[in-house]
């Protein structure tokens, strides 16, 4: 961890963007930093190492996570509210996210292997071909979020709201999606060889 990085994080966007024109090239090294309840809306913290970092309740409204290192992260009920946040091609294995605010974050090609996303907000969620093997998704809200391709092999899935999502073409083998809300999801070519079906609900009746 950089302590110099830090602090200029804490200071928010316009302190961050001001460092990136003066550092072209170098990488944000946020490893372990204590960022809990920090402001980064909007900041640009593309490719940052925030590995291990402390972000719960951290404010990421729009802020730019693309290819950035969170594994390990702790990003318990960080927040997002009504603005996207990128974390396209994050690295996100292992995080902590639990009833964090994910509400239309763009998290195609993350990297969220075993991460816990339980009662995660991820409404509209765009998850196109994220890697969500073993995640933990209990009763995290998935209405209408884009799971194409995502690879959900031995994810949890009890209890979750999949609402009208897009599961075409997912990797569901070995899933539990015990009382999970099916209803009006696009399931076309999804694999679910093994899946756990129990109680859940889907269009007309209960699988």
């Amino acid at each position: 961890m950089n302590s110099d990085h830090v602090a200029i994080v804490q200071q928010g966007a316009e302190a961050i963007k001001e460092w990136r024109a003066a550092n072209p090239g170098v990488k944000l090294d946020l490893h372990h930093a204590d960022l809990r309840e920090a402001d980064l809306r909007f900041a640009d913290l593309c490719g940052a190492d925030l590995s291990r970092a402390d972000l719960y309740k951290a404010d990421l409204t729009g802020a730019n996570l693309y290819m950035a290192d969170l594994r390990h992260a702790d990003l318990r009920r960080a927040a997002n509210p009504g603005v996207k946040l990128d974390l396209h091609h994050a690295d996100l294995r292992e995080a902590d996210l639990r009833f964090a605010d994910l509400c239309g974050a763009d998290l195609s090609r993350a990297d969220l292997y075993m991460a816990d996303l339980s009662r995660a907000d991820l409404y509209m969620a765009d998850l196109r071909h994220a890697d969500l093997r073993r995640a933990d998704l209990h009763h995290a809200d998935l209405r209408q979020a884009d799971l194409h391709g995502a690879d959900l092999h031995g994810a949890d899935l009890h209890g979750a709201d999949l609402h009208g999502a897009d599961l075409y073409m997912a990797d569901l083998r070995e899933a539990d999606l015990h009382g999970a809300d099916l209803h009006g999801t696009d399931l076309y070519m999804a694999d679910l060889r093994q899946a756990d079906l129990t109680d859940a609900t889907t269009d007309g009746s209960d699988t």
